[in-house]
């Protein structure tokens, strides 16, 4: 496939791209600063652009078979750029009619799981009042997404770990794993390729965890 990654210099854009290179797609990384990636190989574009411009992003999404992002905020104090820099993806795409879009949120934006423990239920309410910006900021993406014309899909982890990619997790389409309280971010990439071609999670937030 022909891929673009938004936010390739982050720790879930840098697994896609290499794990996209690695089963042989070709990708096109976008990028504020081309030094910030670190993964290298064939089939593999470097687009410079800031991201303000919707206009000028389409010829990174021209002719793609799907957009996967990770942009998000980075501490509570970036609360507001998921959504900011999603508009701007998403209205490039729409110029270009390029439908299939994969987004990074986080799993305290979808439902509770059915079996959350009151421990479990205590914990991400803490976690949701201390994040409540930037948690503020990815429903207001998710309703972006919404509003869009695209098919889109919004994988949800919780809490994310600087680990070896495993290919062993739980996916929820709707919903969100329970007692799921962690997952790599090479995981995390991982599950988000997996779900490019499968239909079943267009216009779904879908809750991934191990």
């Amino acid at each position: 496939m022909k891929l673009t990654v938004f936010g390739a210099t982050g720790g879930i854009g840098q697994e896609i791209v290499r794990q996209a290179l690695a089963s042989g797609h070709q990708v096109t990384a976008v990028v504020r600063d081309p030094a910030g990636l670190t993964v290298r190989g064939k089939g593999l574009e470097v687009f410079r652009a800031d991201l303000t411009d919707p206009e000028a992003l389409r010829p990174a999404v021209a002719g793609r078979d799907a957009v996967l992002s990770g942009l998000g905020a980075r501490s509570r104090k970036d609360a507001g750029v998921a959504t900011r820099l999603t508009r701007t993806v998403l209205a490039a795409m729409e110029a270009e009619r390029v439908r299939r879009v994969l987004v990074v949120s986080a799993g305290p934006v979808g439902p509770e799981p059915a079996g959350a423990s009151l421990l479990d239920r205590t914990a991400l309410g803490l976690i949701s009042a201390l994040l409540k910006d930037v948690y503020a900021d990815l429903r207001e993406m998710e309703a972006e997404l919404a509003r869009s014309a695209t098919d889109w899909t919004s994988v949800r982890p919780p809490r994310l770990q600087n680990k070896p990619v495993t290919g062993t997790y739980r996916t929820v389409v709707g919903g969100f794993p329970d007692k799921g309280r962690f997952i790599a971010r090479a995981d995390v990439a991982h599950a988000m390729l997996a779900m490019t071609d499968d239909p079943g999670t267009v216009k779904q937030g879908v809750g991934v965890a191990y």
